[in-house]
């Protein structure tokens, strides 16, 4: 299961890179969208979901070891 976890981490790191890159590409333009800047939320909220629960099971799986 943390392997999946971790994978899915990795994928959704470069989500998350590629839609800063596409962000500020965007806001860069002489007249800007601003919605735009809220769409590497999502990814990051799950960045910090996956980040969280791989750090949870670092501590509580190693503790019985």
């Amino acid at each position: 299961m943390i392997n999946s976890v971790r994978r899915i981490h990795r994928w959704v790191a470069m989500i998350f890179i590629l839609t800063v890159i596409i962000t500020a590409v965007v806001l860069a333009q002489k007249d800007p969208v601003v919605w735009v800047s809220y769409v590497p939320l999502f990814p990051l909220a799950l960045l910090a979901l996956t980040g969280l629960f791989m750090l949870a099971m670092h501590y509580f799986g190693t503790r019985g070891r």
